[in-house]
């Protein structure tokens, strides 16, 4: 047994390594911020790597060789960048040129949306308008009274004409803002011109930095990595490249100017969760307000915008990508946020992909583990937790709704195996440790025996064939009589209880008794003449009552055939007959399943025989 002396160290490692944990966390968000100039273009160039790589490689098997076949696709990449770059801001200029003339939609628009001057909010608004006019005159007038007495006199400044500009500035003003553009795309060619031509020297050197011990470890890491990330990279550009073709298209057969720069403009925000594609449509339709007179092709935009969202997102999407890309709803908002409070814009548009790296890193770094239950889609509770929790929570209706999406899936038995059984069993760790209170382990007893009543009801005592459950065969051989009986308390009752339904549905005469002193559960078995008799055990703490009970009743009914239920028991069967001693019991199981499936064998042969 450990000594007090021996725990304290432990929580002391324990507070230490969270400790260090929380520190490394924020020494990384602060090198992400401070180092954001140099770590933007490298995960830009990271990204076009994973994209540009495939086609690199077909030129490469083509003969080219490595570093022709790399300036090759990269040069074509971006030059179709900057054509299409080039195209995006000659029409956002033309739009900033014609903004003028606009003017006069723009006002109409906005009159349209001014309330009538004879309703009540109309009069409200000339009440307030008119009493801030007579305050503005009236302190207009306080100041000229002061400056006419010669206070506050303050002298009149005089403008000088700036001299005329040369060329060399107008240019410098032009390209001023494009500086740090260009260096950047400078940047991010140059890196991944360099990923591209020594990306199996990078992969080794990734290997190599891990450690010999660490390779198989980061060998599944970078494989899930380069597969996962690549193939959602390119499905993402697919299907954001394809969104953008169709919402230029619509846009310019509705009518409204400069369609190429609405379809890039849908193809780049698509990239930003949730709100890029609205952003997107936002925009089209604010030129649309601000070129037509009416209101029918601000209209149609909102309604192409919304076919082709509920159309790519609900139909495309998820026949190319699957069921998941793995990140929660959730976890795709709150990383947009964070990445792009760090990055800005780019890091709005990198924060998937960033996501997805992370995930990645703590499915595969254990002590990083928890991103992966942060962000992560998979279910954080298992079905008996999740079911446990919401009984402690006293939700029984949640609770139900587990219970009943679980049996959509999956049959009866399976049920009581994989949720009930397992929520019982937690229960009675809980209690014996004495966490919950009386009150709460009432009410989960109460719950799960409701349950229980309620599907024995549903199932109105038919085969297990006609209700199509598969799991015991041993309808056909009717007519013996099985009772069950709980070896310590209310939880052993509850589940001796779903042993008597499945045994009923397989076809057998059982029953199931209370909880009660010993010798009046002797006498209620002696009433009911039975062939078998189930001990339900739920362990760890009823086992040894279980031995107990079975002896017993070996004495008192030396004919009955014997089964012990031990649920759930570490190791399995083999297990449990160590447990229990040979002589104790005919039949041993583990699972309700496979107590059905044994007891529906005629012989019933004793455990130790059945083995050999």
């Amino acid at each position: 047994m450990a000594s007090p002396g021996a725990v304290l160290p432990a929580k002391e490692n324990a507070a230490a390594s969270t400790l260090s944990t929380l520190v490394g966390m924020v020494v990384v968000v602060a090198a992400l911020y401070l180092g954001r100039q140099v770590l933007i273009p490298f995960a830009l160039a990271v990204v076009f790597a994973f994209l540009l790589t495939p086609a690199a490689d077909v030129l490469e098997r083509q003969r080219f060789g490595r570093v022709p076949s790399v300036l090759a696709v990269l040069i074509l990449a971006f030059a179709l960048l900057a054509a299409l770059g080039w195209g995006v801001t000659n029409q956002l200029m033309q739009i900033i040129a014609r903004l003028p003339d606009y003017s006069v939609n723009i006002h109409h628009k906005i009159d349209a949306f001014r309330s009538p001057a004879q309703g009540g909010l109309g009069k409200a608004t000339a009440t307030v308008n008119q009493v801030s006019k007579e305050l503005s005159a009236a302190s207009e007038t306080a100041e000229n009274e002061k400056l006419g007495k010669g206070q506050n006199r303050q002298p009149i400044p005089v403008q000088v004409a700036a001299p005329p500009r040369s060329a060399a500035e107008y240019l410098r003003d032009m390209v001023g803002p494009l500086t740090g553009v260009l260096e950047t795309s400078a940047i991010v060619m140059v890196l991944t011109l360099f990923i591209l031509v020594r990306r199996e020297d990078l992969r080794n050197r990734m290997l190599r930095l891990a450690g010999h011990s660490q390779l198989r470890l980061m060998t599944q890491a970078i494989d899930e990595a380069s597969t996962r990330l690549g193939r959602y990279l390119w499905l993402q550009l697919a299907v954001n490249v394809g969104y953008g073709i169709l919402f230029g298209l619509g846009i310019y057969a509705i009518g409204i100017p400069h369609a190429l720069l609405w379809g890039v403009f849908a193809c780049v925000l698509r990239l930003v969760p949730y709100i890029g594609t609205m952003v997107a449509a936002a925009f089209p339709m604010g030129m649309a307000l601000a070129v037509f007179p009416g209101w029918t092709q601000a209209g149609l935009t909102f309604a192409l915008f919304v076919v082709l969202e509920l159309a790519i997102g609900n139909l495309i999407e998820p026949w190319l990508y699957g069921a998941h890309t793995g990140i929660s709803s959730l976890a795709v908002l709150v990383a947009a946020i964070f990445w792009g409070m760090l990055w800005g814009p780019a890091g709005l548009i990198l924060s998937t992909p960033l996501t997805v790296c992370l995930l990645l890193v703590g499915r595969h770094v254990p002590q990083l583990r928890f991103l992966e239950i942060i962000l992560g889609d998979e279910p954080v509770l298992a079905p008996p937790a999740h079911f446990y929790q919401r009984l402690l929570a006293f939700d029984e209706d949640e609770a139900r709704t587990i219970a009943e999406k679980y049996l959509k899936e999956h049959p009866l038995g399976s049920l009581y195996d994989a949720v009930f059984v397992p929520a019982l069993r937690l229960a009675e760790q809980d209690r014996h440790m004495n966490t919950p209170d009386e009150n709460r382990t009432r009410f989960i007893h109460q719950n799960i025996r409701e349950l229980v009543e309620e599907l024995q009801e549903a199932s109105g005592n038919a085969p297990a064939e006609e209700n199509g459950d598969s799991m015991a065969q041993a309808a056909v051989q009717a007519g013996m009589k099985i009772v069950c009986v709980p070896a310590r308390d209310e939880s052993d009752a509850l589940v001796g209880a779903m042993a008597a339904q499945l045994l009923d549905r397989a076809g057998h005469d059982a029953h199931s008794l209370a909880i009660g002193p010993v010798a009046t559960m002797l006498e209620h078995i002696e009433e009911f003449h039975p062939k078998v008799i189930c001990v339900s055990a739920l362990p760890p703490f009823a086992a040894g009552q279980a031995k107990s009970l079975c002896r017993q009743l070996r004495q008192r009914f030396p004919q009955v055939k014997i089964v012990v239920g031990l649920w759930e028991f570490p190791g399995g069967t083999a297990k449990a007959q160590q447990r229990l001693g040979n002589g104790c019991a005919d039949v041993i199981g583990t699972s309700l399943e496979q107590i059905v499936s044994l007891v529906g064998e005629r012989d019933l042969l004793p455990y130790a025989a059945r083995s050999a």
